[in-house]
C-alpha cells in the first residue's frame, strides 16, 4: 500500500477518525524473537524453544512476545505514514492494550492504523491512533492498541 504522506500538523488535524492506512507485511522469525528475548531478558520457552512449544504449548509451536509485537509500532507506523513538516516525533504511551491473540512463528504481522485523536501541545500536537496488528492469514487482531506519539515543530 502506497505511503501516506501528510505534510503537516494541520494536514494531520483534519484526519481525526479516518484510516490513516496498513503498513506492508513483516516477517516474525524465530531469530528476530531471539534477539528480542536476549534484549529484553525474557527466555520463556514458548518463544525461545521451538521444540518444547512444539510439544506443550496449546499453540501448536513457539510464539512470538506480546511486547515484540508492540515493538513494531513505530517501524510499521513509519512504513504506512510520514508527517513531512516537524522536528520530531516521540512515542508517548499507550491509554489502552491488549493480546489478544498469539502471533505463531514464522508468520507475518502489519498494523491497520486509524487515527482517533488530535490534541495541542506546547510545541506541537498529541496524536491518538488506534492500532490494529494483524497477522497473515487469522480473522482475529494479535494485539490492540490506543497509542500516543507527540510530534513537534
Amino acid at each position: 500500500m502506497p505511503k501516506c504522506i501528510i505534510q503537516n500538523l494541520e494536514e494531520l488535524k483534519k484526519m481525526v477518525g479516518q484510516e490513516v492506512g496498513v503498513s506492508d507485511w513483516h516477517a516474525v522469525t524465530q531469530g528476530a524473537i531471539n534477539l528480542f528475548a536476549d534484549a529484553t531478558l525474557d527466555h520463556q520457552w514458548i518463544h525461545v524453544d521451538p521444540e518444547r512449544a512444539k510439544r506443550e504449548s496449546p499453540f501448536g509451536g513457539p510464539i512470538a512476545h506480546g511486547y515484540y509485537t508492540l515493538s513494531l509500532a513505530p517501524y510499521l507506523l513509519a512504513n504506512l505514514m510520514d508527517v513531512k513538516e516537524k522536528k520530531m516525533g516521540v512515542n508517548y504511551g499507550l491509554n489502552k492494550l491488549r493480546f489478544t491473540a498469539p502471533v505463531p512463528i514464522p508468520s507475518k504481522v502489519r498494523v491497520r492504523a486509524t487515527l482517533a485523536e488530535v490534541e495541542e501541545i506546547k510545541g506541537g500536537v498529541q496524536a491518538t491512533f488506534n492500532l490494529n496488528f494483524e497477522v497473515e492469514g487469522k480473522e482475529k487482531p494479535a494485539c490492540v492498541a490506543e497509542a500516543i506519539f507527540r510530534y513537534y515543530t
